[in-house]
């Protein structure tokens, strides 16, 4: 809304220029800033508030911890095993196997595993020997074989996996959830991501509030060095505090005069935010306190810079729920400047093995941990990359890859109120294409929310003329694979 001039009814032919807002509220008794401050009010109490908002149900998850592999594991060397592809490696996939959507032609040839998998656990959970310490939790895993995605493209899968569109210019998931149930710990923000100094396929859109308010985008914590830069005050607290209260009464003055106030107001709460953040993220981030045989059991005494690093942050992750941070992501490092750590078009035995050494036993010691302190049934921990990879390569060779595939893929949940020990939906025998079950990003979201007490058709804000939501016109709760 633009500010406009209107002629002063108080002083005849002098001219005064007030906001829209200013002469609402000066004219008709009132009654039209009232009105104004009506629509304003409800939607700036939620969106600045840090206390958490009512669930529209009783809520089974308290807090998501997101793993994302970015780049796209290959399924069908992971979770999904296809002893026809080594049966046919080197065979033309041929005319039926083409997809345009997973960049085929007739001519490509099929390529096995060079993992093999094993029924693992009590459950029997087909896991392939790539995953040695998540084959260990295989029970607590619940397997999605039946992904389909839109674009076999990292950056519009990405945004699709985070926003619920292609195209992004949309909340991000954490940032929903942020707005749906604010923070449990108001010293804390309640959308976190754990980077690794690298910014993926999609751009920071991936981590952003978008139209909803800025309270709601990702507070980023890095892996290297200070979590986050300038958190260490150099005034002291009386006249920090001095400072912010001048800041706010500024701000205050100047969204009254403003068109629309809430950009300032959620300003204004990011910066009390930021100031309470200052004693308790160095402690949360300070991993120095964990006992010894925890930092061993996640990985942080690796020799591998890269482990280190991704061990620090998972057990970053799991300090930050502890404090009430409602969802927390942790990106991959990137071992070979590539923002698509898991993207194997060539060598892809020597880098799926590089990026499962760098995460995989950290990931299985965040669920042992969750679940050894009994956080792991309100905790729920997704792993998932934004696609999958192709069960065929243009030629079969020592150096040879997969190329992207949105036809079929996988991820897991564990924990948070999801069946343990199972697999759901079905790829065909050499995993080209899913069979059974389909399933859409849109539905994961769905289904997530709705463990949080969230219900992704009623979580909506409304923005350019009509309500948007995260799955947009989309998804279902997929009641079959909660316990």
């Amino acid at each position: 809304m633009q500010s406009s001039s209107f002629r002063s009814s108080n002083c005849p032919g002098a001219l005064t220029v007030h906001s829209r807002r200013g002469f609402l509220k000066q004219t008709s008794a009132g009654f039209g800033w009232l009105a104004l401050a009506g629509l304003l009010g409800e939607q700036n109490r939620l969106h600045a508030s840090t206390s958490p908002v009512q669930p529209h149900h009783t809520p089974r998850v308290k807090n998501v911890i997101f793993c994302f592999m970015d780049g796209g594991p290959s399924h069908v060397d992971t979770f999904d095993p296809k002893p026809a592809l080594k049966a046919h490696e080197g065979k033309p996939i041929g005319a039926g196997a083409v997809s345009k959507r997973s960049q085929s032609s007739a001519g490509r040839v099929w390529l096995g595993s060079p993992w093999k998998f094993q029924q693992r656990g009590e459950s029997g959970l087909w896991v392939s020997d790539l995953f040695p310490r998540l084959a260990n939790v295989a029970d607590e895993l619940c397997v999605i074989r039946s992904m389909v995605g839109e674009l076999p493209l990292h950056g519009q899968q990405n945004l699709l996996l985070h926003t619920g569109r292609i195209i992004g210019q949309a909340p991000s998931m954490g940032a929903w959830v942020s707005y749906g149930l604010g923070t449990e710990n108001r010293n804390l923000p309640a959308y976190v991501v754990l980077n690794n100094d690298w910014v993926p396929n999609g751009g920071l859109e991936n981590f952003g509030s978008s139209f909803l308010p800025a309270t709601h985008q990702a507070t980023q914590l890095r892996a290297k060095g200070v979590p986050v830069d300038n958190i260490r005050p150099s005034d002291s607290f009386s006249l920090q505090k001095r400072k912010l209260e001048l800041l706010a009464a500024q701000d205050r003055v100047f969204a009254d005069r403003a068109s629309a106030a809430s950009p300032i107001e959620s300003a204004i709460a990011n910066y009390e935010t930021a100031f309470r953040m200052q004693t308790l993220i160095p402690e949360v981030s300070d991993i120095s306190q964990e006992p010894a045989h925890i930092q061993r059991e996640y990985g942080v005494d690796s020799t591998d810079e890269h482990q280190h690093y991704y061990a620090t942050q998972a057990l970053r992750a799991r300090r930050l729920v502890e404090a009430g941070v409602r969802f927390v992501e942790i990106t991959c490092p990137s071992f070979d400047s590539n923002n698509s750590p898991w993207d194997q078009h060539g060598l892809l035995k020597k880098n799926h093995e590089k990026n499962a050494r760098i995460t995989e036993q950290s990931v299985a010691a965040l669920i042992t941990d969750l679940k050894r302190r009994g956080m792991l049934d309100e905790t729920l921990v997704v792993w998932a990359g934004e696609m999958g990879r192709t069960p065929h390569t243009p030629k079969v060779t020592p150096t040879c890859g997969r190329d992207h595939h949105v036809n079929g893929y996988s991820l897991f949940l564990a924990g948070g109120g999801f069946k343990p020990g199972i697999t759901f939906g079905e790829t065909d025998e050499f995993g080209n294409a899913v069979v059974e079950r389909p399933l859409s990003i849109h539905d994961i979201h769905a289904t997530i929310l709705h463990q949080l007490g969230l219900d992704h058709e009623a979580l909506t804000f409304r923005h350019g003329g009509r309500d948007h939501r995260l799955t947009d016109v989309h998804g279902h709760v997929i009641q079959e694979i909660l316990s």
